[in-house]
């Protein structure tokens, strides 16, 4: 999905790791990568869901966990899309100016 929304997901999710915290401590990257690969593979119609996601990450967060976690993302980017969360402020030098129109070459996009 290369649309806006889309990008605001995946900040929203890249937010989460530190942020969130649950009974079952901080998120890490690898495992915030699990959680979107599993949350691709079981949809909301999948019986079970929360547990098929816990035991694709291996175990590593309870049933609870990984739903509080996706409650969580779905406010975050909820307040993202409502505007509730302001755009980072990048500095804007004249010498980072012209790098601008270069680095969209090595920029990966999906």
């Amino acid at each position: 999905m290369a649309s806006a929304a889309g990008s605001k997901q995946q900040q929203a999710m890249m937010s989460l790791p530190s942020s969130r915290g649950g009974g079952g401590g901080g998120w890490t990257q690898r495992q915030n990568k699990q959680f979107e690969c599993a949350l691709a593979v079981y949809d909301k119609e999948t019986p079970d869901r929360w547990h098929n996601i816990a035991r694709y990450m291996g175990g590593a967060k309870s049933a609870d966990e990984v739903r509080r976690h996706f409650d969580h993302l779905v406010e975050d980017v909820s307040r993202i899309e409502s505007g509730r969360v302001p755009f980072p402020r990048y500095s804007s030098s004249s010498s980072r100016g012209a790098d601008d129109g270069n680095r969209s070459r090595y920029l990966k996009y999906q």
